[in-house]
């Protein structure tokens, strides 16, 4: 099915910040406030794309780019560009097609798609959906039976990659979702975990911690991902990497790439904006491993901007989520186009015809 023509799409939709109007438009007050919403105070969900925009960038002129290109491959898999789209959750909230208009739009526009384990979609008729590079987002079960069944699961429905989240394993706390009194919908749930009986709820003392008595003692640890890696031949990727510390463990460990993501401004505030981290960390694990970034990619400067200080790709969460909702998988993708084209205007006018030839050349006063 070819997407619609873009004709169809308001005129001022021009560049992935004017997507964000017309989602708020199509969203009720809770439902923007759990899309759009950080942590505490909100300070690492600002920070993360001023991080970017405070980057100044560094030209070059009368460079032989007739050649150039943008395209990438991330464990053996040709894309069109290094921007993925990133695991969001329940997307099924924000258009009835949900996952299936994303995927279909990253594969139409030779990107890849990460699901999440949290679909509103089930992964495999997301699979069916696209052409595309086809990556799925892991959550750990309490029930490692569970946890290996959704692995096996996605290897069937032909996913590349596995990208274990690995940040979050209590929620941050979340004030403006809350103060909207946020819920899902009950049209809206999980579906990759419907097949699976619900876990067991805990039952403490008053004295015991609903946090490290029950949460942090089904978090998995660095033995959950041994075992992991012993259950699938699939490239391992940790996604929530903010401490060279652990970057180098995952290094050591022999998997496959990290992110470096703060989980959008929703796990803890004011965790510096990636960034900030990137550069570290790329340095720390060198050529050992793919690293990718996301966090406040807004435009295609900020692509450049990240393979300059390290990343091999980038993910984009919001932007996405906004372009659904606002025109289902023609605006995403409409969005990906726009952030490819900035991409390639942006590779032009600092002298890099490749994504390879993008390094901390191109940035000023670094």
């Amino acid at each position: 099915m070819p997407l619609p023509p873009l004709a169809q799409l308001p005129t001022d939709l021009v560049a992935a910040c004017d997507y964000e109007r017309y989602a708020r438009e199509r969203m009720t007050e809770a439902t923007w406030a759990y899309v759009s919403g950080g942590v505490g105070d909100e300070h690492t969900l600002s920070a993360n794309p001023a991080a970017w925009q405070q980057l100044p960038l560094h030209t070059r002129v009368l460079a032989d780019l007739k050649e150039g290109h943008t395209r990438t491959v991330l464990f053996g898999q040709s894309m069109a560009h290094p921007i993925l789209l990133a695991p969001v959750a329940y997307q099924t909230l924000l258009h009835p097609e949900g996952e299936r208009a994303s995927a279909y739009a990253a594969g139409a526009m030779g990107a890849g798609f990460v699901a999440s384990t949290l679909s509103g979609v089930p992964l495999e008729a997301i699979a069916a959906a696209t052409t595309g590079p086809l990556w799925f987002q892991l959550y750990f079960q309490p029930d490692r039976a569970v946890t290996a069944d959704l692995v096996r699961r996605a290897e069937a429905a032909g996913y590349q990659v596995l990208v274990v989240t690995v940040d979050v394993p209590v929620n941050g706390v979340r004030n403006r979702e809350r103060r909207a009194g946020f819920s899902l919908p009950p049209a809206v749930q999980a579906a990759n975990l419907e097949p699976y009986p619900l876990p067991a709820p805990p039952v403490l003392s008053d004295w015991e911690s609903p946090v490290f008595q029950h949460l942090m003692a089904q978090a998995p640890t660095w033995r959950d991902i041994e075992w992991l890696q012993a259950q699938t031949r699939l490239p391992i990727v940790l996604k929530g990497i903010t401490s060279v510390t652990d970057a180098r463990e995952a290094a050591n460990r022999q998997l496959a790439g990290v992110v470096v993501s703060n989980h959008g401004g929703r796990s803890l505030d004011t965790l510096p904006a990636t960034a900030r981290l990137l550069p570290d960390i790329a340095e720390a694990v060198g050529t050992r491993m793919t690293v990718l970034v996301d966090g406040g990619i807004r435009r295609g400067t900020d692509v450049l901007k990240a393979l300059a200080l390290g990343a091999d790709a980038v993910m984009v969460g919001r932007p996405q989520a906004h372009a659904l909702a606002t025109a289902g998988a023609l605006g995403v993708a409409h969005l990906l186009k726009l952030l490819h084209e900035e991409l390639e205007m942006a590779m032009a006018l600092t002298g890099c015809a490749t994504v390879e030839a993008v390094g901390p050349q191109v940035l000023a006063h670094r």
